[in-house]
């Protein structure tokens, strides 16, 4: 399998084109299999516990650091989209103004004026990712899988068909976010979560986490 480029057409499946992105329609069904069902959310929660526990030192070192650098709360707190299209609270360490819209289009680029000098660097380094780890052991997200979408975006402009990505947990990372179009809208190129959906295995799971580490050491950024 070619992480670069998902292969989302199948013989028996009918296809619609949306925008840039090939979106899988009708006959589209979710993977469903031992490790989905028991053995993926085990790790998940072994492996967040895990790493909750060794990186506590530095999310304590974080956190000290966000009160100092700017008035606020430490953790961004932010209503989303999960499984069965059920909302939960998504945590991150907050990088932005404390005055900036909480709804607003994501930064772009690390010299947008609403990110904070640290938050520029916990960007950078996917540290204000941290936090995630408490909605993993939480059940609310998985390592891998689609992220989980704003409430805004989903109540304001989600098709049916885009809705098929709640068939699954959210998670960290994903297929699209190791893609060569990860800087694109994620509505732009939602056949990466579909194509990820429907052939969940432990491989596929392995192969994104290695590619992400891959993509964070090169670019230091999604």
């Amino acid at each position: 399998m070619n992480l670069s480029g998902p292969e989302y057409v199948r013989t028996n499946e009918a296809v619609v084109q949306e925008g840039p992105a090939v979106l899988v329609e009708d006959t589209y069904t979710p993977h469903v299999s031992s490790y989905s069902g028991f053995i993926k959310p085990f790790i998940d929660y072994f492996v967040a516990a895990l790493l909750l526990l060794v990186t506590s030192p530095v999310m304590i070192i974080v956190a000290l650091l966000i009160k100092l650098d700017s008035k606020g709360p430490i953790i961004f707190k932010q209503e989303r989209y999960g499984k069965d299209g059920v909302k939960f609270c998504i945590y991150k360490f907050r990088t932005m103004r404390v005055d900036a819209p909480k709804y607003s289009v994501s930064p772009t680029t690390n010299n947008d004026p609403r990110v904070t000098r640290l938050g520029r660097i916990l960007r950078k380094t996917s540290l204000d990712e941290l936090p995630q780890l408490l909605n993993i052991i939480k059940g609310d997200m998985s390592f891998v899988g689609p992220r989980p979408e704003q409430k805004r975006i989903v109540e304001e402009s989600y098709t049916d068909l885009e809705r098929r990505r709640f068939l699954v947990k959210p998670g960290i990372t994903g297929l699209w976010q190791v893609s060569d179009v990860r800087k694109d809208p994620i509505h732009h190129n939602l056949q990466y979560d579909f194509h990820y959906i429907s052939n969940v295995s432990i491989l596929m799971d392995i192969k994104i986490l290695f590619k992400t580490v891959a993509v964070m050491v090169k670019s230091n950024t999604f």
